[in-house]
Order: C-alpha cells, then sequence, then structure tokens
C-alpha cells in the first residue's frame, strides 16, 4: 500500500485561508449587528433635535405656537421634551424630563441656537432644548 492512501489531504496554506476567511466573515457579522442593535448610549437628541427643529421652524423662525408639532418628530419607542426659551419666556411641550438619575434609561439632551417669534414682526435669539429618553 503507499504512502498516500486516498485519503484526502489539504494543503496547509489553503486551511489556514480558509481559517482567515471564516474568522474575517464572523468578525464582519458581528460589526454589523452591533451597529444594527440599539443601545441606550447612542446619540439620539443631537439627530432628533434637527428634525424638532424643522418640525416647528418656518422661514428659519421658529413658531412657539407650532412646539407641539415637533412631538411628533421623536423616535418611535422614546419620550421627547421640548424647552423653548426666547425674550424671557419659555415654552414647554411633552412629559416632564426626569432627572438624571431617575431616567430608566440614558437621557440623551441637546440644545440648538434658534431665531424665535416673540410677537409679529419681533424675532430674537433663544434656545431650542430637546430632552429624550425611553
Amino acid at each position: 500500500m503507499s504512502r498516500w492512501s486516498g485519503r484526502a489531504q489539504v494543503e496547509p496554506l489553503a486551511a489556514l485561508v480558509a481559517v482567515f476567511a471564516v474568522g474575517l466573515a464572523v468578525s464582519a457579522y458581528a460589526g454589523v449587528l452591533d451597529a444594527a442593535l440599539p443601545t441606550p448610549d447612542r446619540d439620539v437628541a443631537e439627530p432628533t433635535g434637527q428634525r424638532v427643529e424643522r418640525a416647528v421652524t418656518d422661514a428659519g423662525v421658529v413658531e412657539p405656537d407650532r412646539l407641539a408639532d415637533g412631538l411628533h418628530a421623536g423616535p418611535d419607542g422614546y419620550r421627547l421634551n421640548l424647552t423653548l426659551a426666547a425674550d424671557g419666556e419659555t415654552w414647554r411641550e411633552g412629559p416632564p424630563v426626569p432627572d438624571r438619575a431617575d431616567a430608566p434609561d440614558a437621557l440623551d439632551t441637546a440644545e440648538f441656537v434658534v431665531s424665535v417669534r416673540v410677537g409679529p414682526g419681533r424675532v430674537q435669539p433663544g434656545r431650542l432644548r430637546v430632552a429624550v429618553w425611553s
């Protein structure tokens, strides 16, 4: 009987390349899966605030009467509080913001400098604060 008895054999280099390819595929899958799953430490306030600002702005000026329209710009499954302050006045929409210690999951906030219509023909600088939590 010969030394090579008909059993299948693989070259060592080919086996190493196959193991490397499988390891690379598993790593790529884990990276994509991690990016797709929601985590509590994600930054949701900044993009939510940008959507809210577009929803409550008319010609680049925030209308305080439209602040409630911004609540629809929040992500599904999250609570949203909007606070607009300008010219000594404050407008609020949404549930009260919990303390950071009491928030069930991460509380994320963002602030934007905006122009606010405070009266007919009167526009003042103001701040739009967006708080998002689940």
